[in-house]
């Protein structure tokens, strides 16, 4: 079935409050999406995220983002009051996150929250609490020892706690028992709000596509939990990281600093760390994306402490065994690769065999500085595969048309036929809807017509990403119909039974 779908993450919608979340506008979003056609909302990772704001560097690989809970619907439960968090600083640009100024109060005003919750609602909190123990506990503990450490990374903690010595976690589970229980109860929030948010997409036929970075941070809960399954030192400490090799966007490659796998560990005990984190997102998804899939081939391996991705190597990961193995356990799963970057022929051996849809990116045909690949031509896609015009790492098309070599603009003008009184953007877009994938993905920013400005992320570059947000009303009844006649053209629209008049 052809289908196609918006990516735009959650952080990006509009609110009063500093962020996008869960509440209101979330469900007006699939309400545009219904009302467009679109059944495939893709988003980026929802875990909390940690110094750099990447939703790519989580403090879990199971928890929610509490910036993502919406104060309103707490309000309209009887779990805040509207005065707790009204008025308060939350930044002063609605088209920008400020980062700092929610992890300033934002905490707060949670907390009042939970309070409440556990106050009124705790046979519902306890329930919770004993369903998602195998990564709670050791998460709000987690929390909690970081509180009391400053924020400090868990490397740096006193020998006792980093190290996870029963009688020193005890201390802390004796004396900040209130602080634990804060952090649960925040996740608990989430919990709720999420399903319903979840339910009322299904209920309009939206399928959430989530994503799963491949890596865990490095000062992360998981990390610090089950340290076997890492390669650390004895200090708890990589011993290499995550990244890859230089290329055409980056000469001197991506360092990304993550711990790195033992997948020989991991495969003595059947990936069992790896396939409750997969069975566990497939519960709060529809579909979910694989970030990095190559890597499960091979994987490239940069010394702890370099400087730069230059000297790493590459390492032999588990291969189509894994996926094998995944099968046998959790049955049929939807997944999508990020089958990106550096290709061998190895990778797409393990991506025939998966039997995944692979991702076809449209800028990566026109543009020189990454070889200008063939492959990415939309003639050249199959139907199992997810078509995009760029991902969030990816200038918006309009950036892209500004900023790309003017030789390859221009190939890309000729060879798509773009016309200003389409709109260049569009005519981009209409390229990915006519082609044979099975799914279609553009970027929110590009149905606005938005340029570099609204880029989300520029990888191997801190600061600024991840903070662009729509203006209040961009979900238009005027774009739901001019995208909803496209996808109707191009047969993408989900079959609701009637005809297109009807429907329209």
């Amino acid at each position: 079935m052809r289908e196609a779908g918006v990516l735009m993450p959650i952080t990006s919608l509009p609110s009063p409050y500093g962020v996008g979340t869960m509440g209101a506008a979330a469900r007006s979003f699939i309400d545009f999406l219904k009302a467009s056609g679109v059944s495939v909302w893709q988003m980026l990772p929802i875990g909390p995220t940690s110094y750099g704001d990447s939703p790519y560097q989580s403090f879990s690989a199971y928890a929610g983002n509490p910036y993502l809970i919406d104060f309103d619907d707490l309000a309209a439960e009887s779990l805040l009051d509207p005065a707790e968090y009204e008025g308060m600083f939350w930044g002063d640009d609605p088209e920008r996150v400020d980062y700092g100024a929610l992890y300033a109060i934002r905490y707060t005003v949670l907390a009042r929250a939970v309070e409440r919750l556990c106050a009124e609602r705790g046979e519902a909190f306890a329930h919770f609490c004993d369903t998602e123990a195998p990564w709670l506990d050791d998460y709000a503990l987690f929390m909690t020892i970081k509180d009391l450490e400053g924020g400090h990374a868990f490397q740096e903690w006193p020998d006792e706690l980093r190290l996870r010595r029963a009688d020193a976690l005890d201390a802390v589970r004796a004396t900040a028992g209130d602080t634990i229980r804060f952090w649960k109860g925040v996740q608990c929030l989430f919990s709720m709000q999420w399903e319903r948010l979840h339910t009322y997409a299904r209920e309009a036929g939206v399928k959430i596509m989530g994503d799963l970075p491949i890596y865990v941070a490095e000062d992360s809960a998981d990390a610090w939990s089950r340290p076997e399954q890492f390669q650390l030192d004895e200090n708890l400490r990589p011993t290499e990281v995550a990244g890859c090799p230089p290329d055409g966007f980056s000469a001197t490659g991506q360092l990304w600093g993550n711990p790195l796998f033992r997948w020989d560990y991991m495969a003595s005990d059947g990936y069992s760390w790896w396939f409750g984190r997969i069975a566990y997102q497939l519960r709060l998804f529809d579909i979910i994306r694989i970030d990095h899939f190559r890597g499960f081939d091979s994987y490239y391996a940069i010394p702890a402490g370099a400087a730069s991705a230059e000297g790493g190597r590459w390492r032999e990961g588990p291969g189509i065994c894994f996926f094998e193995l995944l099968r046998e356990r959790l049955g049929s799963c939807d997944i999508v690769a990020e089958d990106l970057g550096f290709l061998t022929p190895s990778v797409h051996e393990m991506l025939a065999a998966s039997g995944f849809p692979g991702m076809k990116v449209l800028q990566f045909a026109f543009d020189s500085r990454d070889g200008g690949d063939e492959a990415y031509l939309p003639y050249t896609y199959s139907r199992n595969s997810v078509a995009y015009v760029g991902t969030h790492d990816n200038d918006t098309a309009l950036g892209w048309l500004a900023s790309a070599p003017a030789g390859d603009v221009a190939l890309a003008r000729e060879y798509l036929h773009l016309d200003p009184a389409e709109g260049e953007g569009w005519g981009m877009m209409r390229a990915i809807w006519a082609s044979a994938s099975d799914l279609a993905v553009v970027q929110m920013q590009d149905l606005l017509g938005l340029g570099s400005e609204a880029r989300m992320n520029t990888p191997s570059t801190l600061g600024g990403n991840w903070c662009w947000r729509a203006r209040a009303g961009f979900d238009s009844a005027d774009l739901a119909q001019r995208l909803h006649r496209q996808l109707e053209l191009y047969r993408r629209l989900p079959a609701r039974g009637g005809s297109a008049k009807e429907r329209d």
